[in-house]
């Protein structure tokens, strides 16, 4: 999922020397977080009504792309990292540089 991240390619075409890129994901769209939230109310109305065909129907569906139609329009649709992003920042750093290294 690309956020508007219209930079440059790093490869070893552009860069004429061979390239290993590590992908570590730090943001998420809001229509994700509301759509996992959907997802576990909807389990909590299922425990409670026992048999429900529509929210059994609502669960099954892939609801991300009606939840981010609906978030759009009102510029609702953020992306958000967590709190802690500076910390998380700094361990997976951590954990890439030892790899890395373990690897050599």
């Amino acid at each position: 999922m690309a956020f508007g991240n219209n930079r440059k390619e790093l490869s070893k075409e552009t860069l004429g020397l061979p390239v290993i890129a590590i992908g570590i994901p730090t943001v998420v769209e809001t229509a994700v977080i509301v759509n996992e939230c959907l997802n576990l109310f909807i389990t909590k109305l299922q425990q409670e009504a026992k048999s429900n065909e529509y929210l059994n129907h609502l669960q099954s569906e892939d609801n991300y792309e009606s939840i981010k139609e609906a978030l759009i329009p009102n510029d609702y649709n953020l992306i958000v990292t967590p709190k802690e992003i500076d910390e998380l920042i700094e361990n997976m750093s951590s954990v890439v540089a030892r790899g890395i290294n373990k690897s050599f």
